[in-house]
């Protein structure tokens, strides 16, 4: 079950979340093991954010995977999203920040995968 939630400070429409999205799940299978069929994600926008003194459009997105990839994975998948955003929406791959968190325990539907 990948989770993938974008933080923005740039302001996007509903079409254009609608678009990243869709491009995001597209981009889940780049981690081994991981597909589009239980990925859910998230895009909240207009967050104020400063990065080195610098308020120009940034980014912050939260992976989180059940279980574990591997860094080539990891590494690829940061590039898509990198440009996914900068096409989309404006951030520079320089403000675009991406953490990784592998868990363990994820409850899902009355069960624990």
């Amino acid at each position: 079950m990948p989770f993938i939630n974008v933080k923005t400070s740039v302001k996007v429409d509903e079409a254009k979340k609608t678009v990243i999205e869709q491009k995001l799940t597209n981009s889940i299978s780049l981690l081994p093991g991981k597909s589009p069929s239980y990925f859910m994600c998230a895009v909240e926008d207009g967050i104020s954010f400063m990065f080195h003194g610098d308020k120009a459009p940034t980014a912050f997105v939260e992976v989180k995977i059940f279980g574990k990839s591997t860094r080539e994975g990891y590494e690829k998948l940061t590039q898509r999203i990198c440009k996914i955003l900068d096409e989309e929406i404006g951030v520079s791959p320089d403000f675009c920040f991406v953490k990784f968190e592998e868990v363990q325990n994820w409850g899902f539907n009355n069960f624990m995968f």
